[in-house]
């Protein structure tokens, strides 16, 4: 019960945000919204405000705003073609249709602002727990629990950027210099090549000096203008990773077993819950991220089909062929139907191979 109460409460509040970015910027522009819906089907409850019927529907998997005129050549009246989406330039229909996916990396960031603000980072601190005996830094003379203070006379205030720094310096020979007992030390060092692999199995090469870190963190108060800041960061590095993903997927380097649905989103949601607050708004941050770049994707129905259609319009002069519409929406409804089907088989395998 509690995964499907952190689901519903998950998938709502993105879609809340969704459909309020097409909400806000329809208004901004003039177009009417007749309808403003969280889910689909039948209407449970809600209300009726300025023209806008704000509804609960039966089926909790989406929403939908419901724009004046938005349905290319519906038949209007006078009194509705200056509210409609249709009667709109074409800049202003592209900037409400990409809201939504820009509403929902909106939230991300604000959702990471919230958890740095209140939270504040933690910091993995650049403290040596072992070094391997065969490595360059036992080699130099580092020893277990000096503290690692500048790579190259470049400060370093934590593990990450220590070995950033590290890998970025290559196979070239380094100067680290490190706190001991309150003596500072300057060794010369060359890194090793260390064959691994990426987050997505390929084989990659980097550059280590064969320490490990002692495990001491830190938690730093942050500001609300620099947490804000962070958020940004969080979310770009999301957004990139997201991206290489699919790109990766296409390509045939990530399996397809791995994307999950409806199923494996509500049994990560419970389990983030049971984690805590924080684990569970990370959660609904990445989500918001992923739901933002499937809907940009130039397939018909979604938001980023349309774009591309509105980008056609823009260069040509005018709307693309109405049958040639029909047809490549038509060929989207296709093409979701058979990845929803694949998202559910893959949740129902792994939810029988996980019970075996």
């Amino acid at each position: 019960m509690n995964s499907i109460f952190a689901f519903v409460v998950s998938l709502g509040l993105l879609i809340f945000f969704h459909e309020l970015g097409h909400f806000l910027l329809a208004r901004l522009f003039g177009v009417g919204v007749e309808k403003f819906s969280l889910g689909f089907g039948p209407r449970v409850a809600g209300f009726e405000r300025g023209g806008t019927d704000y509804r609960l529907s039966a089926i909790p998997l989406g929403g939908y705003v419901k724009m004046v005129g938005e349905i290319p050549g519906e038949e209007l009246s006078e009194k509705e073609r200056p509210c409609s989406f249709t009667h709109k330039p074409v800049w202003q229909r592209m900037l409400i249709v990409a809201a939504g996916p820009f509403f929902n990396l909106l939230l991300a960031v604000l959702l990471f602002w919230g958890l740095f603000w209140s939270m504040g980072e933690f910091i993995l601190e650049p403290v040596v727990g072992e070094v391997s005996t065969d490595a360059p830094a036992a080699a130099a003379g580092v020893m277990p629990n000096d503290r690692i203070t500048a790579v190259n006379g470049e400060p370093v205030e934590s593990w990450s950027q220590m070995a950033r720094l590290i890998a970025q310096s290559g196979d070239r020979p380094i100067d680290v210099t490190v706190d001991r007992s309150g003596e500072q030390l300057v060794f010369g060092i060359t890194p090793k090549t260390m064959q691994d692999q990426n987050i997505f199995g390929e084989p990659v090469e980097r550059y280590i000096i064969g320490v490990t870190s002692r495990g001491d963190t830190q938690n730093r108060p942050v500001g609300p203008v620099k947490a804000f800041l962070y958020g940004i960061s969080q979310t770009g590095r999301i957004i990139q990773l997201t991206a290489l993903s699919v790109v990766k997927m296409i390509q045939g380097a990530v399996s397809k077993d791995n994307i999950g649905g409806p199923i494996r989103i509500t049994q990560m949601a419970g389990e983030q819950a049971k984690a805590g607050m924080a684990s569970l708004i990370n959660f609904i941050a990445f989500l918001s991220i992923n739901l933002a770049i499937l809907n940009i994707l130039p397939i018909p129905v979604l938001d980023g089909g349309h774009l591309l259609f509105f980008t056609i319009e823009a260069i040509m002069g005018r709307p693309v062929n109405r049958r040639f519409r029909e047809m490549m929406q038509q060929a989207g409804v296709l093409l979701l139907t058979m990845l929803m089907i694949w998202v559910f088989y893959n949740d129902i395998a792994n939810l029988f191979s996980g019970a075996g």
